[in-house]
């Protein structure tokens, strides 16, 4: 029955074992059933190590987050209606807010600001799927876009400053590690090597005796994650919410434009769709205890390597993950990751979502000699970085989302004052640099090049 269903749903591309040079496999087709396989198992890599290391650094249970991550993206497939091929991995701009929340009111109220930001997720994808894109491109243009992935990442650095000198030498490790995989590897070793320097890392702690395994000694090899479920504040809300959706609404548009180039199909049709999947993915995961979700730039790098595109290989991580969260031993390794191996890794992957806001404006042209562009760009980082907060009775707007709104408004305002020729153009600024000296297209993440 399930090879009916498979051969019903995905036509069989070509031969089925290989991909000819200049082809690529569609998301509506497969390769024959063990290279599929194969393939899952390898977007399983790909996005382990961002969505296992946000719970860890945001104190939410890993097995909980690893299998809501792989239903979620199963409900991704499913309201795209197999025209996506993404993995729904935790994301990396939710962190600060939520690490915020929890500190006011535990995990339960973090959850409920997570939920609420997947049903605001959802709506504006049910919304963009009837009236289109233009509302969001006239919100979201690249110098907002790139301002906001580049302050949550220096909004950041602070976390990543204090796990590091926690055990600076382990942290050292792990850095090194990460960055000397990276550079001398090439292809999917390359892709892997946050997650293969935390392994490092990690083995030089437990040499060390800087690894507790209480919690992994005590975990049951079988059983169900453990959920927990939201209480939801108005301050969490807040807090939460305003930080991250655009964040979520700029990752999700990057990842379909860049799979519909690399597929040469016109998929800007899906980018409600995808908003309203990945929506749903975090209302799920929030609801029963998991972190929020976006779509995955380290599965795009996977996709670009081996040229399949089938929305099958997700289905089948989808279906992996949900088996590795019913493993709560291996949550609990996950779990045991020692303070300075996280700082070690989240210098580097921070550091690159600061950088990748850079490259949604080198990607885009954005073009620093106009003062409307130079001034939202700077002002926006300045108020992320700096963590400025904003106190209104008894809430408070800070970092992440204070940055977000300055952005915005900063550039709205003054393209309406440009409109009447009262700010004249700046001079003498260097041009910026061409699209194609980047690399093929952009795809913004919260984790670290969504991250890709």
């Amino acid at each position: 029955m399930a090879g009916s269903f498979i051969s019903r749903t995905w036509k069989l591309h070509g031969d089925g074992r290989s991909v000819a040079r200049g082809e690529v496999v569609r998301p509506d087709e497969r390769l024959h059933t063990p290279n599929m396989l194969g393939l899952g198992l390898q977007h399983v890599l790909a996005m382990f190590g961002s969505t296992a290391l946000v719970p860890v650094l945001t104190g939410f249970p890993v097995s909980t987050t690893i299998f809501f991550s792989g239903i979620g993206t199963l409900l991704f497939i499913l309201l795209t209606r197999n025209r996506v091929p993404s993995y729904t991995g935790s994301s990396f701009a939710f962190i600060a807010p939520v690490i915020a929340a929890k500190a006011d009111g535990g995990l339960p109220v973090a959850l409920g600001g997570i939920f609420v930001a997947g049903v605001v997720v959802f709506l504006i994808g049910l919304l963009v799927d009837r009236v289109g894109t233009k509302p969001l491109e006239w919100l979201l243009p690249p110098v907002v876009t790139g301002a906001i992935v580049a302050l949550i990442g220096l909004n950041l650095a602070p976390v990543a400053k204090d796990q590091f000198s926690q055990q600076a030498g382990i942290a050292l490790v792990t850095l090194v590690a990460i960055v000397l995989i990276g550079v001398a590897f090439r292809g999917f070793v390359s892709s892997l090597s946050v997650f293969l320097g935390v392994v490092v890392g990690y083995v030089f702690a437990a040499v060390l005796g800087k690894v507790d395994w209480s919690g992994v000694h005590d975990a049951a090899w079988f059983g169900f994650p453990d959920f927990a479920t939201p209480e939801f504040q108005w301050r969490a809300i807040l807090l939460i919410v305003p930080a991250v959706v655009l964040v979520l609404l700029a990752e999700n548009a990057g990842h379909v434009k860049t799979v519909g180039a690399m597929t040469e199909q016109d998929m800007d049709g899906d980018i409600g769709r995808s908003f309203m999947g990945d929506g749903a993915a975090t209302m799920v995961s929030g609801f029963f205890g998991g972190s929020a979700t976006t779509t995955y730039g380290e599965n795009i790098g996977v996709m670009g390597l081996t040229r399949v595109y089938s929305t099958l290989a997700y289905v089948i991580a989808g279906l992996a993950a949900i088996a590795l969260g019913l493993l709560p031993k291996f949550g609990a390794v996950i779990a045991a990751i020692p303070v300075g191996v996280l700082g070690g890794a989240v210098t580097v992957l921070f550091g690159l979502i600061a950088v990748l806001g850079a490259r949604v404006w080198i990607d885009a042209q954005v073009d620093f000699r106009d003062p409307v562009n130079l001034i939202t760009a700077a002002v926006a980082i300045i108020v992320g970085a700096g963590n400025y907060t904003l106190n209104w009775g008894d809430y408070s707007f800070a970092g992440i989302a204070l940055g977000t709104v300055a952005a915005i408004v900063t550039y709205r305002v003054l393209k309406t004052v440009q409109h009447d020729d009262s700010i004249p153009p700046a001079r003498g600024l260097p041009p910026v640099a061409p699209a194609d000296s980047a690399g093929p297209g952009t795809v913004i993440r919260d984790g670290a090049g969504e991250r890709g």
